[in-house]
């Protein structure tokens, strides 16, 4: 209970924290509100950029101009921002799905995501680290934001990984550059008749919630052929979604191997009592569970929602704050390689599966 109670705390802010917090919350809000006006000023004519890409960005032009003159009063707020607040987002993102959406696109949705997230990430793993010589933090999470849910899964990661702030920068931009170049190469190719002879319209639908990085990206390419295909590729994306949680168990399972300092190969007791469990991961699982078995006003999940997209785009500036460019020129290209590499994956190898699937 006290260690319960301890954690608990832990996502209570400090005042030390606050007025980092304050900052952190106003460039956030800037963030959304921008996202709506670059909306409304382009017609429509700009679409798939969510508030989580220009918290980033907009935090990485103030973290390398004016964030460091006042780091030192604004420093604890921003991490509180990367972290407890990151988890928060992550178990509120639970609201966002249900498990009778789940089973209103069935076993295909289901077996294509698992088989996608596993060769995704595995084949990433084994090309950054064995091929391209990416370092290990990086590839995992460019591995992560690709076979799970974007940036949104790259964050999650994070604490498990332990990453630095410039390597999360790095896996979301290549979340951005590709999924955005996917999601309107999609819907091209479909239009152009490449995909109707493998896949119909829902296996269409199906192929892209299980193979477009984020979210947003999947409504469009979803919602371009139309409506019924777009509510089947986001369902199957959420299902995705629900993987993260064992996914960062596994993870953390996986990990646990290099963490003893001699040269001593862990037994599987040991290796499974220094398993870092992910809690919060979890805790998403069992609010997605509630979500879909408690009844609850449309008013409700709604508010909780909004605060969810704000949660996380505080996370995005936090992370964009304490980004150094210097750091990711030094990565070079080779991670931006990697991710086009997954890219081309997602498409061809991603599309295999469905296929292969199709016919079970």
């Amino acid at each position: 209970m006290k260690a319960m109670s301890q954690t608990l705390g832990s996502y209570v802010p400090s005042k030390p924290q606050g007025l980092g917090l304050v900052v952190v919350l106003l460039g956030s809000l800037f963030s959304l509100w921008l996202d709506s006006r670059i909306t409304i000023w382009s017609e429509g004519a700009i679409v798939g950029l969510s508030p989580l890409t220009l918290a980033i960005l907009i935090g990485i032009v103030l973290g390398n101009t004016i964030y460091p003159r006042v780091a030192d009063s604004l420093s604890a707020g921003v991490n509180f921002s990367k972290g407890e607040i990151l988890r928060l987002a992550i178990m509120l993102y639970g609201f966002k799905l249900t498990l009778t959406q789940v089973a209103s696109v069935g076993m295909p949705a289901i077996i294509s995501d698992a088989v996608v997230l596993t060769s995704t990430f595995l084949l990433t793993y084994w090309l950054g680290t064995r091929w391209l010589k990416v370092d290990k933090q990086t590839t995992m999470l460019i591995g992560s934001g690709a076979s799970i849910c974007g940036a949104a899964a790259v964050i999650a990661a994070q604490p498990v990984i332990k990453a630095d702030a410039h390597k999360v920068t790095i896996a979301v931009a290549t979340v951005v550059v590709f999924g955005t170049v996917a999601m309107l190469l999609y819907p091209f190719l479909y239009h152009l008749g490449w995909l109707a002879p493998w896949l119909n319209a829902q296996q269409y639908g199906i192929y892209t919630g299980s193979t477009v990085h984020e979210v947003a990206q999947v409504v469009v390419a979803g919602n371009a052929i139309n409506s019924d295909v777009g509510d089947t590729a986001v369902v199957t994306k959420m299902i995705r979604v629900m993987m993260l949680a064992p996914f960062l168990l596994i993870l953390s399972f996986a990990l646990t191997k290099g963490n003893q300092a001699s040269g001593d190969k862990l037994t599987l007791i040991q290796r499974t009592r220094q398993v870092k469990v992910p809690w919060f991961a979890f805790v998403f699982i069992l609010i997605v569970i509630l979500h879909t078995w408690v009844p609850m006003p449309d008013s409700f999940e709604r508010t909780i929602v909004r605060v969810d997209d704000l949660l996380l785009t505080m996370a995005m500036f936090a992370l964009g704050l304490t980004t150094h460019l210097g750091a990711i020129k030094q990565a070079g290209i080779q991670p931006l390689l990697l991710g086009a590499i997954m890219f081309a994956w997602l498409i061809l190898g991603g599309g295999l599966i469905n296929i292969g699937v199709s016919f079970l």
